[in-house]
């Protein structure tokens, strides 16, 4: 997880590409490739050797329309009818999974001042 204030480096193909090839010519260890071309840390180089070893591209992240905070779609209604029955049965669900939350209510008439 990022922390705050966090800086991330990104590297062009180009790069990763040069990194992985120094490291597959045997001379040198992970970490040191690593400290030589100013990668923050040698994991990463790890990464990118197995991406290229197994044909992947460096970069997988899909960029997809939707965001990971757009939830679900929303439910659409013919009628004004059909939305109150809906909504309806959710007050009902709710009441019957959790029944210590519903509170009485007194009707106007009934409640009396002291």
């Amino acid at each position: 997880m990022a922390k705050k204030g966090q800086t991330f480096n990104q590297y062009t193909e180009e790069f990763k590409l040069a990194a992985v090839q120094e490291y597959l010519k045997g001379s040198s260890s992970y970490r040191r490739v690593a400290e030589q071309l100013d990668i923050r840390h040698c994991t990463q180089l790890k990464v990118w050797v197995k991406k290229w070893q197994s044909g992947e591209s460096f970069d997988v992240r899909t960029k997809s329309k939707s965001s990971p905070r757009a939830g679900r779609p929303r439910t659409i209604f013919n009628t004004v009818e059909e939305e109150r029955d809906y909504l309806k049965a959710q007050v009902d669900y709710l009441k019957k999974r959790y029944p210590n939350l519903v509170k009485e209510k007194h009707p106007a008439g009934e409640i009396t001042m002291k």
